[in-house]
């Protein structure tokens, strides 16, 4: 599949999809009170998906790759945030397993797709 836009990217849905996840959780309970750690989680939730879109439009591969690892940052910054969601007991450890393994996808994918940036020889444009 050629990728066209930022919104093609494996990543960036996944990483969509973590954002909304956070949203829900921040959005109830005694999380919604805790306005410190829910804006720090849900900022880096939103930097993991919007460094994707940013990278896309990078002039090089190496910008993209760059971009991509603080999507990953960002996904190990929400699961560590999480921690202190569940010990708090702002969230149920469902919803912290349910969260923490959509964190570890994006991270997954991010690197995927650091690797094939790094070893594909014929794109010199992402976009095709």
């Amino acid at each position: 599949m050629l990728i066209k836009r930022f919104e093609d990217v494996d990543v960036w849905k996944e990483a969509r999809k973590l954002v909304n996840m956070i949203y829900d959780l921040t959005d109830k309970g005694l999380f919604k009170n805790d306005f410190g750690l829910k804006e720090q989680i849900q900022k880096a939730a939103v930097s993991s998906m919007s460094n994707v879109a940013e990278g896309f439009d990078s002039d090089t591969k190496q910008q993209f790759i760059q971009m991509l690892s603080y999507t990953k940052r960002s996904s190990s910054e929400v699961q560590s945030e999480l921690y202190v969601a569940l010990d708090r007991k702002y969230i149920t450890e469902k919803d912290f397993n349910n969260t923490y393994n959509q964190a570890k996808l994006v991270r997954k994918l991010a690197n995927g797709f650091i690797r094939y940036l790094r070893t594909d020889k014929q794109v010199n444009r992402h976009t095709g």
